[in-house]
């Protein structure tokens, strides 16, 4: 089955059914009927490559994902090339919505380590509203929990010092890792470069790595060829005069 840009999309290795990610404590059950539809809706996966890019601005895309495995970025460009991180895309996330709504993506993605994405038809969204309004209540939440993200981010880098908000990114990122089964080993690690935490904070590279030693250097995490090491998440939540996540469960599309 072939996909956008000439991807081809394999059988499903997943069927919804035994979807590795239902049994987590973090996402609601499914209704019968709505596993059912999405099982329908579902066309098959696509397996990307670490650096690969999935959606690109400006493109339209004739589908939509949900990340099953991998770690992704969202981002904008200026025309200068200079990058601006949103935010970062993990399993049960969402990707291609606001494609799939506005027409065209207003942001691209890319993968920040191999993935394996669930793919859905965009133009059967619309029966999804129109006959099933428990998902369509479920991808309303999944939009609003990326705004709410944002808005938490935004006020990081408004009024967080670069230390505080450099914590705040770390904590932020190990937090929703841990939900979804991404730290299977301890300590978490993030497959993330000191590039990729100054295009999310608007710091220059160099203040970045000056921010990053403080954080070394009080045992709070540690930097290794394959990322950052979160060491003492707790510390870095109080560093950052952040609570942490309180979503309860969520759903999962």
């Amino acid at each position: 089955m072939s996909g956008q840009n000439g991807r081809s999309f394999s059988s499903r290795q997943y069927p919804c059914e035994i979807c590795p990610l239902r049994p987590l404590p973090v996402f609601r059950e499914f209704e019968k009927q709505e596993l059912a539809y999405v099982s329908m809706f579902k066309k098959g996966e696509l397996a990307v490559d670490k650096g690969a890019t999935v959606l690109v601005e400006g493109s339209q895309s004739a589908h939509l994902y949900t990340v099953l495995s991998g770690w992704a970025f969202r981002y904008k460009l200026l025309s200068d090339g200079r990058r601006q991180i949103l935010n970062y895309s993990m399993p049960g996330d969402l990707i291609g919505l606001q494609g799939s709504l506005m027409g065209e993506m207003q942001h691209s993605v890319e993968a920040l380590s191999p993935m394996l994405l669930c793919v859905f038809e965009r133009e059967n969204l619309h029966e999804l509203y129109r006959n099933h309004p428990g998902l369509a209540y479920d991808i309303t939440w999944l939009a609003s929990r990326e705004e709410r993200m944002l808005d938490e981010n935004l006020l990081s880098v408004g009024r967080r010092t670069a230390v505080e908000r450099t914590a705040y990114l770390i904590a932020f990122i190990a937090s929703r890792a841990a939900a979804v089964g991404l730290n299977g080993r301890a300590p978490v690690q993030i497959p993330i470069t000191q590039q990729h935490v100054a295009d999310t904070l608007g710091l220059s590279l160099v203040h970045t790595n000056k921010t990053i030693r403080k954080l070394i250097d009080r045992k709070l995490i540690a930097w290794r060829d394959g990322g950052c090491e979160v060491i003492n998440g707790e510390g870095l939540k109080d560093l950052a005069r952040w609570e942490g996540l309180s979503e309860g469960r969520r759903p999962l599309v």
